[in-house]
């Protein structure tokens, strides 16, 4: 038997009315998703170590679209598995070819129902190399792509700034902490 005492719900479940699952109303498990689904979708976000011969960093992009500012390389899930997603991704927004330092183990995953301005957005954050010519593909999300040390990302961490300040920031400080001297970062 569980223990219910030792398992605590978030406060966004809490807050959470349950959809009517009722069966008449729907043909289709796929119809129930298009009418009342509200999330969480899936995202990938991936941490890229490259260095330019000139600044060995972590590359960032500034988003071009709406919500504007400086982002991780990623994009919503599409029909990939989510560690090839992540290299779609970061291909497009950066250029680069992309080693995934771990694909069946993320660095961490978010899923605050409220840290994407668009919708309840879960973001999967990978790390890996990139290597190739830093230079966002024109039809993609990246209006710029640039490496950031270490030290520029910690001080970058709290100003307002960022597209995504919740999750990113958080992605970022995780990976501060457990890689800030690794890897030769």
């Amino acid at each position: 038997m569980i223990n219910k005492n030792k398992f605590k719900l978030s406060e966004s479940y809490t807050k959470y009315k349950m959809p009517n699952l009722n069966k008449q109303k729907y043909r289709t498990f796929r119809e129930y998703l298009r009418e009342e689904y509200q999330g969480p979708y899936a995202a990938t976000d991936i941490l890229i170590r490259y260095d330019n011969g000139r600044k060995n960093g972590i590359v960032l992009i500034e988003r071009k679209f709406p919500p504007l500012g400086l982002a991780l390389p990623g994009g919503m899930a599409e029909y990939l598995t989510l560690e090839d997603n992540a290299i779609k991704e970061a291909r497009e927004e950066t250029g680069l070819d992309i080693t995934l330092d771990s694909p069946n183990k993320p660095l961490c995953v978010f899923s605050e129902p409220t840290q994407d301005p668009r919708a309840f957005i879960a973001s999967i954050a990978y790390t890996g190399e990139g290597k190739g010519i830093l230079k966002p593909q024109e039809n993609e999300d990246a209006k710029s792509a640039r490496v950031f040390t270490l030290e520029e990302i910690a001080s970058l961490l709290d100003k307002p700034i960022w597209a995504f300040p919740d999750h990113h920031r958080r992605i970022l400080r995780i990976y501060l902490n457990e890689f800030g001297g690794k890897n030769g970062n």
